[in-house]
């Protein structure tokens, strides 16, 4: 492991130092459409981080985590909205500040992971994938008809996140002569999450923790032998998974500003998935390049479906910008597989060894 003074002379710490202040100068300069892009990739790598730690790190699958994305989004809307008439049936809201219900989405996913956890400390590989498969199902189910407090099919609004005074909706804020719309506002609080949930994971891995978890991922038998607790460190991973993806999901609910029950679908845990392979199992950069490449392809595509040969946009016939990006990162899959196991991150590894 290297010392801090030998890491901060590296050229991996030069690479994270440049980009978090690009990272931070960005929305002075980017239009709204990719800053919304940006903001859905930073809340992707936080759920893909989340999922790494299971997966990539503990070796534990999982085809569930967009239900819990989906706990994390509804919880937010259910304790910060007010009651009301929409759509023509009543919702129920708690009302509470929206900072605070931000923070109990969190802990309402965490919990909602907890009361699958003892299931997950003891099914592992194909038994567990099936099984948390099963939670998207009821989800989904859930989401559908618990329409005083989802909206049903048609979903429901999310309240605007207000935070030391300031409101992260589409009223103009301005700070320092710069003025300030929901967008560029959302971007430091989504930026600052990131990097909160990436330095915890980052600990994690890097500590004993990590160590226990890499052993279970190795060799289940193996790491009990040594005395780790297999069963409680798979329910623990399970839990802190489950709240980097009600994270995520608070997140993305704030970026779209309505959640609806077909987005936290199936394909939304394959995205996941995809996301740590390319990127790279078991690491944070891993977690991030690989939601950076699938989160932003096909928005990249439908912004330029115009010039771009074979890609259509949607509904005019021919390939979507959302099927193309598919056929991408699934041929990305496939070559990373194949050609690089340890994922793009291996790139810049490899290079500094």
């Amino acid at each position: 492991m290297k010392s801090p003074r030998a890491y901060l002379k590296s050229p991996h710490a030069y690479i994270w130092f440049a980009g978090t202040v690009l990272l931070l100068a960005l929305p002075f300069y980017l239009d709204r459409f990719w800053l919304q892009a940006g903001l859905f990739a930073m809340a992707a790598a936080i759920g893909s981080i989340g999922i790494n730690l299971l997966t990539g790190a503990t070796g534990q699958l999982s085809m569930g985590h967009a239900f819990f994305l989906a706990v994390g989004a509804y919880s937010y809307c259910i304790l910060a909205g007010d009651s009301g008439d929409e759509n023509g049936h009543r919702l129920i809201g708690l009302g509470l500040p929206t900072w605070l219900a931000a923070v109990l989405a969190v802990l309402v996913a965490g919990a909602a992971g907890g009361l699958f956890s003892p299931i997950a400390g003891r099914l592992r590989g194909a038994y567990l994938g099936i099984a948390t498969l099963a939670l998207i199902f009821i989800g989904q189910h859930v989401l559908f008809n618990a329409r005083d407090l989802t909206g049903g099919f048609n979903g429901r609004a999310v309240p605007p996140l207000s935070l030391f005074g300031i409101d992260f909706d589409d009223s103009e804020t301005v700070i320092a002569a710069v003025p300030f719309q929901s967008a560029e506002k959302l971007w430091y609080v989504a930026l600052l999450a990131l990097i909160g949930c990436g330095l915890f994971a980052r600990g994690v891995l890097r500590g004993r923790p990590g160590r226990a978890m890499n052993a279970i991922r190795d060799h289940r038998i193996a790491a009990g032998v040594m005395g780790v607790p297999v069963a409680r460190y798979r329910a623990a991973v399970f839990v802190l998974s489950s709240m980097y993806a009600g994270l995520a999901g608070v997140l993305i609910a704030l970026v779209f500003q309505r959640t609806v029950p077909e987005y936290f679908g199936v394909i939304l845990s394959l995205e996941f998935l995809a996301m740590i392979v390319i990127g790279g199992l078991g690491t944070v950069a891993g977690a991030v390049v690989g939601a950076a490449f699938v989160s932003l392809l096909p928005q990249l595509l439908t912004h330029y479906s115009d010039t771009l040969p074979l890609v259509s946009a949607p509904g005019t016939g021919g390939v979507s910008p959302g099927e193309a990006s598919r056929y991408l990162y699934g041929a990305a899959i496939v070559a990373v597989v194949l050609f690089l196991p340890g994922g793009l991150t291996r790139l810049i590894t490899s290079r500094e060894k």
